[in-house]
């Protein structure tokens, strides 16, 4: 029976929430018509023969995945919504500094040690990541998109290589493709981030 070997992970475009300087993790914002253009450039540079194609339940990720792959089905992976940033939600870097300096200084400072106010644990968005991961790598087929979130697409990478990708990615409306090697392991393509924002640094 086949099994995964090639992962393409692709984070959603901008929104008419704007992402781009905005922390949305459950809030339901929709792609933004540069969101749109975004999916639109990235279907144009990157192979997307793949056999199925995986969303987040949020409407931003299913979004792009329906533009990447047009008239494919698409299966929503309730596991692979964005973490929960609680009433940070909808809020710019400038915002949550005035709303919570402590925690702000805290974030900036240690930010492994904090947890977002009335959000997600982080420990519990790591095992909901890594229970969705271990659905993708059961299922019966060679390659898969899935269409997510950057804190999601972190998550899966890493699990993946057992390395955290570089800060800056994913940027909005980018790709990074990771295929199983020889030796049993995974590895993300070199040169492999694809696409996205020529001003990278988006929160969500």
């Amino acid at each position: 029976m086949a099994r995964p070997a090639h992962i393409i992970l692709v984070r959603h475009g901008e929104t008419v929430g704007e992402s781009s300087i905005r922390y949305h993790g459950r809030n339901d914002v929709v792609l933004s018509r540069k969101g749109r253009s975004q999916a639109e450039a990235l279907k144009e540079i990157l192979e997307l023969d793949v056999d199925r194609v995986v969303a987040s339940p949020l409407a931003r990720a299913w979004q792009a995945a329906t533009i990447l792959r047009p008239g494919h089905p698409i299966e929503i992976e309730e596991s692979f919504a964005e973490i929960d940033f609680g009433r940070w939600e909808g809020l710019t870097r400038e915002e949550i500094a005035v709303l919570d300096p402590a925690l702000f200084e805290v974030w900036q400072d240690r930010p492994l040690e904090l947890e977002f106010p009335e959000g997600e644990l982080k420990a519990d968005f790591k095992r909901r990541i890594e229970a969705g991961l271990q659905r993708l790598l059961d299922l019966p087929v060679k390659s898969i998109l899935v269409v997510a979130h950057k804190g999601v697409v972190r998550g899966i990478a890493e699990g993946l290589t057992g390395w955290a990708l570089p800060e800056a990615i994913p940027d909005l409306g980018q790709a990074v493709v990771f295929r199983l090697q020889n030796d049993g392991t995974w590895a993300m393509e070199p040169d492999s981030a694809i696409g996205g924002d020529p001003n990278p640094g988006s929160p969500d």
